[in-house]
């Protein structure tokens, strides 16, 4: 399948700093797609290169098969950036309806798709509200509204949960699950690794420019698992532990965590506790999560190389 969007070796400079670095990745139709990083890595200048507000310095960007053209492509983009554009004054049912027909819907058309969405997100009574009385999170679903109506194929979300309380919050993640069942490729950028685990399929992790992670959210945790395994037994005394196939990472009354060593399996920890008649109720691979991950290689960045996976 072709991919909807692909960068390849991007750059962006800003005086003497290298804002985007040689960075290259693709996204596929209907993926949900994380771009990830801690704040200034040069997530939002690589979206506005994407988007057409900024020219790479080099490097390329291709859109449904084509060089992009920012000024024919920017119409099948949807951009919700972290800097909120709301007009204060104006009411909410007229803002969405104006920021549909920039888009390019007749006035029929953006009245029904504003009508649809305001429905959806329970939106209805705020159609005379003026946006000035809009809390951040009313504000904040107005925004997606707006960047979504005109059925964009790339919908691009910058920080799209914040100021959202849960209920919402889960709203959103369900309509940007629909929206890429309907075929809508979605890049979702954000520092926040726990929705980037419920939402996206594949990710980057950008740091200082460069991109230093690329690949779906399960690869991404079995490159950097640690044997790590959660067993369902009773505490070990010092005695058992000292041939143990694994080290004792935590334990509680209930169950231990530990760490198999390099070179054991856990058919040799199962045999081990069966040999020690010590009954095993649950045994389990804990896998990092992917905020243990981003700061174990953002953290201490002159040693992030060594953790990169081989290509």
């Amino acid at each position: 399948m072709e991919d909807l969007l692909r960068v390849e070796h991007l750059k962006k400079y800003f005086a003497n700093q290298k804002a985007v670095d040689d960075i290259s990745f693709s996204v596929a139709p209907g993926q949900i797609f994380g771009l990830l990083g801690p704040n200034g890595a040069g997530k939002t200048t690589l979206i506005r290169m994407i988007t057409g507000i900024f020219y790479p310095d080099s490097g390329t960007i291709t859109f449904q098969g084509k060089q992009f053209d920012p000024i024919h492509d920017v119409r099948h983009i949807g951009y919700m950036p972290e800097e909120r554009g709301l007009y204060k004054k104006m009411k909410i049912g007229e803002h969405a309806l104006y920021l549909a027909q920039l888009k390019g819907l007749s006035r029929p058309d953006a009245l029904r798709q504003v009508k649809q969405w305001f429905e959806r997100l329970e939106m209805q009574t705020w159609w005379n509200k003026k946006v000035e009385d809009l809390s951040k999170g009313m504000s904040q679903k107005l925004q997606f509204v707006s960047t979504v109506l005109h059925e964009p194929k790339l919908i691009i979300l910058d920080e799209p949960f914040s100021g959202l309380d849960p209920v919402n919050s889960n709203l959103i993640k369900d309509e940007i699950h629909r929206l890429a069942q309907n075929g809508s490729t979605i890049l979702f950028s954000t520092h926040r690794m726990e929705q980037v685990e419920e939402i996206c399929e594949h990710i980057i992790l950008v740091n200082k420019g460069e991109k230093i992670l690329d690949g779906t959210v399960g690869a991404v945790k079995q490159q950097y698992k640690q044997n790590h395994f959660r067993l369902g037994i009773a505490p070990l005394s010092a005695a058992q532990l000292d041939p143990a196939p694994f080290d004792l990472i935590r334990g509680g009354e209930q169950e231990q965590i530990v760490q198999i060593h390099e070179g054991k399996s856990t058919n040799d920890v199962l045999r081990f506790l069966l040999d020690l008649s010590i009954p095993v109720r649950s045994f389990e691979e804990l896998l990092p999560s992917l905020n243990e991950i981003f700061i174990r290689l953002v953290g201490d960045s002159p040693t992030a190389r060594q953790f990169q996976p081989a290509s």
